[in-house]
């Protein structure tokens, strides 16, 4: 991905879809990856669907070690088919609540 295309997708992602929510990284991660509480990625869910994004992969994280992961391949979906990422985030909460997650975002 070209620098520019990255620095348009931060800056969409910082004005349109992570405002007013708390970054949980603490330094366990490099500062460009945004972790968020199951409550704040739920926001995040729902604002990038509204702004037509998409999300390639979903990495639900516990005590800064990744837990586990699911990509729109797993689904068989594309990125930016709200179907997947839904059904992903259900079946992480399913599973254990309270992780935080981080994601793959796409323009």
């Amino acid at each position: 991905m070209s620098q520019k295309k990255t620095s348009k997708l931060e800056e969409i992602l910082e004005r349109k879809i992570f405002h007013d929510l708390q970054n949980h990284n603490i330094g366990f991660d490099t500062p460009n990856i945004k972790y968020f509480s199951e409550t704040d990625f739920l926001i995040v869910l729902e604002r990038v669907e509204q702004h037509g994004l998409g999300i390639s992969g979903i990495e639900p994280w516990k005590d800064g070690k990744m837990h586990d992961v699911l990509t729109s391949e797993d689904f068989n979906k594309d990125s930016k088919d709200p179907s997947w990422y839904w059904e992903a985030f259900k079946q992480f909460q399913d599973k254990e609540r309270g992780l935080l997650y981080a994601a793959t975002y796409v323009v």
